[in-house]
């Protein structure tokens, strides 16, 4: 179960419903330690007085707000709590919008909220009305030293708080050079509908438990050869490719008859040369066999890592 970061209520009118706040995601970032390129030692930081140079134990930190040049008030833990008790112990319903309407690009994180005590018989009726009329919540709530703007919605007998973003921590897109519209990107009507079509045949189930992190196994895998004295070559350097002109009727209709065909369209070189290519069973078996060949030959240059 993960650590409770909060504890307070849910307040709407005159509804008062005790809940704890945890926190909903969980990093499964590769973890890398700095090492001493010399002598592969652990490189640690340290916290230091800047004008003294000496190192400052963590108990004597303490939070300041420079409010001239030089000078500061010093804020403590519970000084944050201080400013505004009913703010930091309170989830504030301010309102119920549609659930389509909020952009996601205004969700930021999120957190699962549970019953606190003589809280279900609110929590489970707020979680019932909120799935029946397709509503969400917008509330205010401080999470450690900060306020925010956070929505509510059921998901399966959860109620999840998710943090927005506030309009002014969202960059104008003003300044972007896009296209106006489809007459300037020259969009043609031929071109609309093979898209259409394209999507149309790419239509999947939303499932995310299909989706992770094939970057991390590969590095992973990676780090597992390292470790076993394996050291990869650099993979050449590929020019980027530049075109005046791209022709995205030739590309839809391939990538149209490449899903007809049950063929990933993932890989356009490897889709231009095929066409060109005559006696491709030969060609592939050639190449299959050049690869058995060229695993069977001893890496050369690999080392063992010394030991940290």
């Amino acid at each position: 179960m993960p650590r409770e970061l909060w504890k307070g209520a849910i307040q709407f009118g005159l509804v008062h419903i005790p809940v704890s706040l945890y926190p909903a995601d969980q990093s499964e970032e590769l973890s890398f330690t700095m090492l001493d390129r010399r002598d592969l030692q652990p490189v640690g930081y340290k916290r230091y007085n800047k004008a003294t140079g000496e190192e400052v134990p963590y108990e004597q930190i303490v939070k300041g707000y420079e409010y001239e040049d030089g000078r500061y008030v010093t804020l403590e833990k519970g000084d944050f709590k201080r400013a505004n008790v009913e703010a930091t112990q309170t989830v504030e319903i301010v309102g119920f919008v549609d659930a389509g309407k909020v952009a996601p690009y205004y969700l930021e994180a999120p957190y699962y909220l549970a019953p606190g005590k003589h809280g279900d018989k609110g929590y489970a009726l707020l979680r019932e009305v909120l799935e029946r009329t397709g509503k969400v919540a917008i509330a205010n709530v401080v999470i450690r030293t900060r306020q925010h703007i956070a929505m509510l919605y059921p998901h399966d007998n959860v109620v999840v708080l998710n943090t927005l973003r506030y309009q002014n921590e969202l960059r104008p897109a003003d300044d972007l050079d896009v296209p106006k519209d489809l007459k300037g990107a020259k969009v043609q009507p031929n071109e609309i509908k093979m898209a259409e079509r394209l999507i149309e045949d790419m239509k999947i189930d939303w499932n995310p438990k299909q989706f992770h992190d094939t970057y991390r196994d590969d590095l992973m895998k990676m780090i597992e050869e390292k470790a076993a004295g394996h050291v990869r070559e650099a993979p050449k350097k590929r020019a980027p490719r530049e075109a005046d002109v791209i022709d995205f009727a030739k590309l839809l209709e391939k990538s149209l008859a490449a899903r007809k065909h049950g063929v990933a369209a993932n890989d356009e070189e490897a889709e231009e040369r095929a066409p060109r290519r005559k006696g491709g069973a030969e060609h592939r078996r050639a190449a299959a066999s050049k690869v058995r060949r060229k695993a069977t030959v001893p890496r050369s240059g690999a080392h063992q890592r010394r030991a940290a």
